[in-house]
């Protein structure tokens, strides 16, 4: 899948997201930042990882499992579009989420290897959509979505915090 999705294919505040994903084969890219992210990641002691850039902030740990999440969440949207139930999606709340989810008691290798089963699970899932489901609708915050624009969104969601997390975390941290 190499087009991006046209703006009525999804809610506007998403277009913060898929302006992010590079022109090119979604599924590459997909592969290429998986393989960036955990270059970025890997290396980090489990204090590093827990590290915040300011009060009230997650950590590099919890930034890295909401990444894991919320592309599970937009993997369910895109299987839900791409068979035909066009039903209203529900959104989430990404606090309740990360909170409930403790990502800080967990190891970082294990959070990684979350992402790693996740981004997988993504990457099949597209590979095996025929574009015909790619271009179909649902509803999404009262607006359409294509199962097309939300494998976009996964892809620029996590360029999105891969980028803050270089800027704000990595920046600040002496990597040994």
């Amino acid at each position: 899948m190499n087009t991006k999705p046209y703006t009525n294919e999804y809610h506007p505040a998403l277009d913060k997201y898929i302006h992010l994903v590079p022109d090119g084969n979604l599924v590459d890219i997909l592969e290429e930042q998986q393989k960036n992210s955990i270059l970025m990641l890997q290396d980090l002691s489990e204090q590093q990882a827990e590290f915040k850039y300011a009060e009230g902030k997650w950590s590099i740990k919890t930034v890295a499992g909401h990444i894991a999440d919320v592309e599970r969440l937009w993997n369910y949207r895109i299987l839900r579009i791409a068979r035909g139930d066009a039903r209203e999606l529900p959104g989430y709340d990404r606090d309740i989420f990360a909170v409930s989810a403790s990502f800080d008691k967990l190891p970082l290798v294990n959070i990684l290897e979350d992402f790693t089963a996740v981004r997988q699970s993504t990457i099949t899932l597209i590979k095996n959509l025929e574009e015909e489901a790619f271009l179909r609708l649902g509803l999404f915050n009262d607006h359409p979505l294509s199962a097309r624009a939300a494998a976009f969104v996964i892809a620029g969601h996590e360029a999105h915090h891969r980028k803050i997390i270089q800027m704000k975390y990595l920046s600040q941290l002496t990597i040994e």
